[in-house]
């Protein structure tokens, strides 16, 4: 079966969290085969954040997962974390692998992995790292591609927070995964909702947002009997409740057929391009004053921050945002990031006159 491929259609992973018994197992695959699931998961080895609690049934596991994929063929996937993983995963003819996100933190485990799959023609798919660092996430996907890995994907599962008040129990952080888009435009995407919300009641939520933003698929924890779950109780759907859930999503479409809508578009997108060229401009006058104030700065021996100024700026730039229908939140978000390059600018500046003057 050919993964990866992008399709009118999501692709479409389900399954339980942890794979806690056969009957547990068989009875998720029955119920997911009349579902458009198109690759079953479970969790055979689980990376727990303390000792003493379930741990996976390991190899054991796996033979689970062989019948499901001869009773009800399905193709499966595991997480694996050991090269030990790899290798019986290999045995028991997994079909897809995928790399957890407390795996993917470390590169040197990682290149590990990735040499144990040379010359394996086997779809990886790696989870973005607990921290929000696109760099160490496309590092990982890098290893593999070098190891000679022609099918892989990348799974966005959230971050890691300390803001016990957000409703998620991952942050989305979309900008991560729209800026690995953008660095690999060929990527498939797959969003993992389940992670992310924390709480089945907003795995919905996730999954319609995800495929509005184009994402290539949904990754969704799926068990009979959610409650006593032995794993992740608070956020996994019982089948029937996925097949609801699939039923009310709506398919975005890359493109139109409607000529004179695909006309607008680029209409409009000649216009937002014009624009934009004109907040570069814009951007670099604004620089261009920063520097002349530096150098004002420095000749009167003053600092280079100042924050009455900063704190006028942030209130009049959100109060005219607010007037214009524009999210404060944003514009403030802006202006942080001017606000940073004027004072680097400036300190820059600053610290080229103190050295000349010493020299």
């Amino acid at each position: 079966m050919s993964f990866f491929r992008i399709a009118e259609e999501p692709l479409i992973i389900a399954g339980p969290c942890s794979a806690e018994t056969r009957e547990q197992v068989i009875e998720t695959a029955a119920a997911l085969k009349d579902i458009s699931v198109n690759l079953y998961r479970a969790g055979v080895w689980k990376p727990r954040t303390k000792p003493g609690t379930f741990e996976g049934n390991g190899e054991q596991a796996l033979q689970w997962l062989q019948e499901v994929k001869e009773n009800y063929q399905l193709p499966v996937t595991v997480e694996v974390a050991e090269v030990a993983h790899i290798e019986l995963a290999l045995k028991y003819k997994i079909d897809v692998l995928w790399i957890g996100a407390r795996t993917v933190v470390n590169p040197f485990h990682v290149q590990q992995l990735a040499d144990a799959l040379k010359g394996v023609d086997i779809p990886v798919m790696v989870k973005n790292p607990v921290n929000p660092d696109v760099d160490l996430w496309e590092g990982a996907i890098e290893r593999f591609e070098r190891a000679g890995i022609t099918k892989i994907a990348a799974i966005h599962r959230g971050f890691s927070s300390y803001q016990s008040s957000s409703q998620y129990r991952n942050q989305p952080n979309w900008v991560i995964p729209i800026e690995l888009k953008r660095r690999r435009p060929d990527m498939y995407i797959i969003c993992d909702p389940s992670h992310i919300a924390g709480k089945r009641n907003l795995v919905a939520e996730v999954s319609q947002k995800a495929l509005d933003m184009g994402f290539d698929g949904l990754m969704i924890e799926t068990h009979p009997n959610p409650e006593r779950a032995w794993s992740d109780a608070a956020q996994q759907l019982t089948p029937h409740m996925l097949k609801e859930m699939l039923q009310q999503l709506i398919i975005r479409k890359h493109f139109t057929a409607d000529m004179s809508k695909s006309t607008e578009l680029e209409y409009l997108r000649q216009l937002m391009d014009t624009v934009d060229a004109e907040i570069v401009d814009l951007l670099a006058r604004r620089m261009e004053l920063s520097a002349r104030m530096g150098t004002i700065k420095k000749g009167c021996n003053m600092t280079v921050y100042n924050p009455d100024r900063w704190r006028d700026i942030v209130e009049t730039r959100t109060e005219q945002a607010i007037k214009l229908n524009l999210s404060p939140d944003f514009i403030l978000a802006l202006y942080e990031k001017i606000h940073h390059e004027s004072i680097k600018k400036q300190l820059a500046l600053l610290e080229a006159k103190d050295k000349l003057a010493k020299d």
